[in-house]
């Protein structure tokens, strides 16, 4: 599959299979999330990977309820590491470059979870503390994404975009 075909491919699934992941699955996709560009290639970012069932249960309730987090087989929570961006950037790279670090290995992720032909869905809501404390996160660790990954138990719905001309401003 070409990445244009990935990127058509993708479409966020809140329902999974109870088929495990490979770990070479698994393993290629967090070696992509290690290849996502960041702010002085300092990798503001840590990855939490969560296989453990009462884990996955314990962040679905974290996050607002969302059942199919627990159904997922795996689980990776993307987090800020302010600290490794604020070596070199300050206050800017505490504040912005770090989550933005986080968000880009996560989006690598996610492409990636479609190259293997898994699904994933992208999860921005729930309790950054009660997170923090479900995988260990030591200080100055943050939540920022949860990424729920597994096989579709459904097929996916598809959803309208915006045309260009609504969204592409050319000056």
């Amino acid at each position: 599959m070409n990445f244009f075909e990935v990127v058509e491919k993708r479409h966020s699934i809140r329902a999974f299979a109870t088929e495990p992941v490979e770990p070479e699955k698994l393993q290629q996709i967090l070696e992509t999330a290690n290849r996502a560009p960041s702010a002085g290639n300092l990798q503001g970012y840590e990855i939490f990977v969560v296989k453990d069932a009462e884990t996955r249960a314990a962040l679905a309730k974290a996050a607002l309820e969302q059942g199919f987090i627990a159904e997922a087989p795996v689980v990776l929570v993307f987090c800020t590491n302010a600290a490794r961006s604020a070596q070199k950037y300050g206050r800017r790279g505490e504040t912005l470059y770090t989550i933005q670090d986080a968000t880009i290995a996560c989006t690598f992720a996610m492409l990636a979870v479609t190259a293997v032909n898994l699904s994933s869905v992208w999860v921005g809501a729930f309790n950054t503390e009660a997170v923090q404390e479900i995988i260990g996160a030591p200080s100055g660790i943050v939540p920022v994404a949860i990424l729920p990954i597994g096989y579709a138990a459904v097929e996916p719905r598809l959803t309208p975009r915006r045309e260009l001309a609504d969204i592409v401003h050319t000056i």
